[in-house]
């Protein structure tokens, strides 16, 4: 086993994911992260459709190594029913988001041939 350094990490992206049942859940989740941390953060686009290699709908939080704890940590407390998708960013779309993924509530499998 290759070990590699947390240096690699450049940044993390999560993924709060919905669908047409939950779609004010989520924007009530997007709007208390808006709120908690006020530009410290970028918040993506709303889709209401599945995008690249997540197949559900989703918006994307995207945040530093640094902020990492904060932000996983008020995640899992706060996501309600919604499931989250977290992956680092090194570099290798991939690898991040098939081998280094971290799930807050319930998995789903990802559209990976949308990253090769």
């Amino acid at each position: 086993m290759t070990f590699r350094d947390t240096s690699a990490i450049e940044s993390w992206h999560a993924h709060v994911y919905f669908d047409s049942s939950s779609r004010d859940a989520a924007w009530a989740l997007r709007e208390q992260i808006e709120a908690h941390w006020s530009g410290q953060l970028q918040i993506g686009r709303f889709h209401e459709r599945p995008v690249g290699p997540h197949p559900m709908w989703s918006y994307q939080l995207a945040f530093t190594h640094a902020q990492f704890a904060d932000v996983v940590g008020w995640l899992t407390l706060n996501h309600g029913a919604l499931d989250v998708f977290l992956h680092p960013n090194t570099g290798d779309a991939l690898r991040d988001h098939r081998d280094a993924a971290v799930w807050i509530g319930h998995s789903h499998e990802l559209v990976l041939k949308a990253l090769m």
